[in-house]
């Protein structure tokens, strides 16, 4: 498999790093992070091996929703700096061979911005039809709402008119219009400023509800389908950068979420995350049975050769358990948020990976491995690769967003502002910056960040996680999820053991119409320390795992050539 005829499609085989700006540096001491203090901070993500990072929003916003409320698409909030500081941050991560990209919130602005401020002026005012409205009474969508307990409704009625606007979020989050040819043009210009300003593409926020058109005019709503809009921003971003990404935030189940790849075209998302596989993830775990993973990933639909999944195991939302069964979101609740503080909406934790696995290095560290062998694009949160833990004093999903523990020193190195002025207090106790900080992990050998960095490594090393065909391996062991990526030209072979005790695992490499010498005199190389594996001449091997045990293999043959 040759990398420089795949290149061009430079995310299939990224590492992305997201992190919110406000919470991961703060350069003039003031307690929230700024673009000053993160282009002090690239040389970090670049020893990291980080060659994407995914900035949460940066733009004017009233923050009360973490900046998801939006005043000004078009510049940057001053408390995090200016387009100055943007593009030196921009520069410098160029210059490191790290690419950017950046969440675009294209569903709703905060109540704030002066379009709103505008619209709700009079029924007649130019910028109405920017949102959207009703002038009767709207039904009942308790049943609809996101954010269950928060909002009631999906409609706000508006003192100055008396009319009702829509808002899928928040009330104080109004929808945008997309059907407005106005309002896909304001997108599109300031899609296009930033990528003039060295973008690389953006992470598209909450893709399915800005497609959704309730409430839009109907003469408006006629006039155009929601994935012939979304083809066309996929189109006109590649115009402006032609190997700009679009990753979108789709949790839908997997026939869905082929729609808004754009089918058999594959011109819609690039990518988008695999929320499906997620939460499996949490249920094998929980159950120590890899089974529900293999199943789900089983029936994971074969894509466009442009389009690509994001594999996760931690955001900056809650870790949404939606897709399971009711039964199903028990067991996990049960194992790892069995306090109501720990869940959320009824349908997700707001825990760091950590603390939920007890501190268990070796089943903390089979979950990475894990992450980043399934074929898709790795997606690490910001803290993920030393080990934070949660803070649930903090308000919901605020838990998992505290800021970056640097060192053990004051504030944990975030910032030299009093503990008083932070944007977000630091935790305290096992998962505190005393206890877990960067420049410790980065000088233990030992430690989760260095196996993070050798982990990103070996994945950089094996483009056939990118490009391979995909197959699950069948064996005998429940706990053990073993599977293949490659062609037979270069192929790699990676089992986890879900389990807290060894187990033997005899599987076949082959894909069932081999050859039966076709793997005489091959083994199986493994990609990090342990020993190298014989493969029988019809592809059958066996091995040991140990408790919560992982293994990468590339399948060699005599005459291969070894990398260096």
């Amino acid at each position: 498999m040759n990398i420089a005829e795949t290149s061009d499609l430079w995310w299939k085989t990224a590492v992305v790093y997201c992190l919110d700006v406000e919470t991961f540096f703060d350069h003039d001491g003031d307690g929230t992070g700024d673009f000053g203090g993160l282009t002090q901070r690239v040389d970090y993500l670049a020893a990291l091996g980080v060659n994407c990072i995914w900035l949460m929003p940066f733009y004017p916003s009233p923050d009360r929703d973490d900046g998801y409320d939006v005043t000004d698409f078009f510049d940057v909030d001053r408390r995090l700096g200016t387009l100055g500081d943007f593009v030196e941050f921009i520069r410098t991560a160029k210059d490191r061979g790290i690419r950017v990209i950046a969440d675009f919130v294209v569903n709703h602005t905060s109540n704030q911005h002066p379009w709103f401020v505008e619209a709700r002026k009079s029924v007649d005012n130019p910028y109405r039809d920017y949102y959207v409205w009703r002038s009767d009474p709207p039904p009942d969508t308790s049943s609809e709402v996101v954010f269950p307990g928060e909002q009631t409704s999906l409609w706000t009625q508006d003192d100055a008119t008396g009319e009702w606007y829509l808002h899928m979020f928040m009330e104080h989050q109004p929808d945008l219009n997309v059907t407005n040819p106005k309002v896909r043009n304001e997108i599109a210009k300031a899609m296009g400023l930033w990528l003039e300003l060295g973008l690389d593409g953006f992470r598209l926020d909450a893709v399915p509800f800005f497609l959704e058109t309730r409430g839009a005019p109907k003469d408006e709503a006629a006039n155009i389908d929601p994935h012939d809009y979304l083809s066309a921003l996929r189109s006109f971003v590649n115009r402006r950068n032609g190997s700009a990404v679009l990753l979108g935030e789709v949790n839908l189940p997997y026939k869905d979420q082929l729609e808004y790849f754009g089918g058999a075209e594959g011109n819609e998302l690039n990518m988008q995350f695999d929320f499906m596989s997620m939460q499996h993830i949490y249920l094998s775990l929980a159950r120590q049975d890899a089974r529900p993973l293999a199943e789900t990933l089983k029936t994971r639909p074969r894509l466009h050769p442009d389009n690509h999944w994001a594999m996760f195991v931690r955001n900056h939302d809650e870790l949404t358990l939606d897709k399971l069964s009711d039964g199903e979101r028990e067991e996990v609740f049960a194992a790892f948020g069995p306090d109501k503080n720990m869940q959320l909406y009824g349908r997700g934790l707001r825990r760091r990976l950590p603390p939920m696995l007890g501190g268990d290095a070796d089943r903390i560290r089979m979950v990475y491995s894990l992450m980043f062998s399934l074929p898709g694009t790795p997606v690490l949160f910001y803290g993920e690769e030393i080990g934070m833990g949660e803070d649930l004093r903090q308000k919901g999903r605020a838990a998992v967003r505290t800021p970056m523990q640097w060192n053990d020193e004051k504030n944990g190195g975030f910032s030299s502002a009093k503990a008083s002025e932070l944007v977000v207090p630091l935790p305290r106790g096992e998962y505190g910056p005393e206890k877990v900080n960067a420049a410790s992990a980065k000088r233990d050998p030992g430690s989760l960040w260095n196996f993070m960095a050798t982990l990103i490594q070996r994945y950089r090393e094996s483009p056939e996680l990118g490009w391979g065909e995909f197959a699950v391996l069948e064996q005998s062991e429940p706990a053990v999820f073993a599977h293949r990526c490659g062609s037979p030209e270069a192929t790699v072979v990676l089992l986890h053991n879900f389990g807290d005790e060894p187990v033997k695992v005899t599987a076949n490499v082959g894909s069932g119409d081999s050859p039966r010498r076709a793997f005489r005199n091959a083994m199986l190389l493994d990609l990090f320390d342990g020993g190298n594996v014989p493969l029988e001449a019809d592809g059958g091997f066996t091995l040991e795992l140990g408790r919560y045990g992982y293994r990468w293999f590339r399948v060699h043959r005599p005459g291969d050539r070894l990398a260096p």
